[in-house]
């Protein structure tokens, strides 16, 4: 209403709040929130030292650990520093006696040949083939040339020819001579002129040099007659040695040229009633080989059959391409128990020129620094470049780095070095019977 009075105008929104009388001074404030506010912050407290205590814990224990890991790294250190190895060993040793080396071979017969034919033509007959016997002398085949007996017919013709010309001249010389032997007391008397004598005395002269052309040419139409009939006898193949026909390329009808260089060989023989062993000797083993060095032949694919004997001749020259010397075995085959040709092993027990130093191939050191043993002297071990001469598989031949009682390392520790301690393993005492 209107009553002439000005009043405040209306605020909007909540109503006010009431005023609370002021608080007592000697009353306790409760905090603000309650109950339920001071229960919350204890439990962050809680929290937080949980945190710091779990921190404070894995910072000990990895502290700890690391404690630990650097203890065991020192004390391996330690131990490594001074850590000895226990090692076994074995003393190496001079060999003497002989040498038994044993190498690859061949055999081949005693004696061996290609058989060519020396005359030219077909071959008419054959007689033998592979496999046969034979004995010196015998026919083979036989070769066939109308050509040469033809050839031959004719210088017989010629050297009729030839005697019966260098008989004519015979005869006319003698008639020149008698006609001279008048002429020169004619012409002495002066009952022939000068003219007339030095005519009969030069016509003697000249039919002396006819008669002696007429010989020389019945020598030489005889010499070819008699290579024409040597013809006709190549014509007769025959063997050269007892033995055996190893190979035949050729039947009847086969053309034969009479050219060793650019024909091809009738037969192949061999003789192997004794066998030659051929065997290669390495330079290391050479230089003991000589004749009489007692020899053991074996062939694998017989292992009952052992043949013994000798060596029998060398080449007293190596092989540059090989370094190997050529060596032979006599090795009597009565009975035809080897064939040429066939694979065998050669044992050669060669005399040894000094002892050797034997090694075990375990106690060998190959690495950068070439091939070593270690040698162990007064608990120490030395590293010690050696020299192999000969490798038999389980030990070694050397000729330099140790010596005769030297007590090598066997299957030494891959991080040995020289100088290191070591400690030898006794032998185990033998056992008694």
């Amino acid at each position: 209403m209107n009553d002439g009075l000005e009043h405040p105008p209306l605020l909007k929104g909540p109503p006010p709040r009431p005023l609370l009388p002021a608080p007592d001074r000697d009353t306790p404030e409760a905090p603000p929130g309650g109950p339920t506010r001071r229960g919350g912050g204890a439990g962050r407290r809680l929290l937080g030292l949980g945190v710091l205590l779990l921190f404070t814990c894995a910072l000990a224990l990895g502290l700890w650990r690391h404690y630990q890991q650097h203890r065991q790294v020192m004390d391996t250190a330690d131990q490594q520093a001074n850590f000895v190895p226990s090692v076994r060993v074995e003393s190496a040793a001079q060999r003497l006696g002989r040498l038994h080396v044993t190498l690859p071979a061949t055999t081949l017969g005693f004696v061996e040949a290609n058989i060519y034919g020396r005359a030219s033509g077909y071959v008419l007959k054959r007689y033998v083939d592979i496999g046969d016997h034979v004995k010196t002398g015998q026919l083979l085949a036989e070769i066939t040339a109308p050509e040469v007996e033809d050839q031959v017919a004719q210088f017989q013709n010629s050297l009729q020819q030839a005697d019966e010309t260098r008989e004519q001249n015979k005869a006319q010389q003698s008639l020149n001579q008698v006609t001279w032997g008048r002429d020169a007391v004619l012409v002495k008397q002066g009952w022939v002129t000068l003219q007339q004598g030095d005519v009969d005395r030069y016509t003697l002269q000249a039919q002396q040099h006819a008669t002696q052309a007429a010989h020389f040419n019945a020598a030489a139409t005889q010499a070819q007659l008699r290579y024409y009939n040597q013809q006709k006898v190549y014509q007769q193949v025959v063997a050269p040695f007892d033995g055996v026909i190893t190979q035949r390329n050729i039947d009847v009808g086969s053309l034969i040229t009479a050219d060793a260089t650019g024909g091809t060989s009738m037969f192949s023989m061999t003789h192997s009633d004794v066998i030659r062993v051929w065997v290669y000797v390495p330079q290391d083993s050479a230089f003991g080989v000589k004749p009489g060095v007692e020899a053991v032949i074996r062939v694998p694919a017989m292992p009952h059959l052992t043949l013994h004997g000798q060596v029998t001749r060398i080449a007293d020259a190596l092989q540059p391409g090989t370094r190997t010397l050529l060596t032979e075995v006599d090795v009597p085959n009565p009975d035809g128990a080897f064939q040429p040709g066939v694979y065998c092993t050669v044992e050669l027990k060669i005399p040894r020129s000094a002892p050797a130093l034997i090694v075990p191939a375990s106690a060998i050191i190959f690495n950068q620094n070439g091939m070593q043993v270690a040698v162990v002297e007064n608990g120490v071990a030395h590293l010690r470049k050696i020299a192999i001469t000969t490798d038999y598989g389980t030990e070694v031949e050397v000729n330099e780095g140790v010596q005769n009682g030297d007590k090598v390392v066997l299957q030494p520790p891959v991080n040995l070095a020289d100088g290191d301690k070591v400690q030898i393993i006794p032998e185990p005492p033998a056992a008694t019977p």
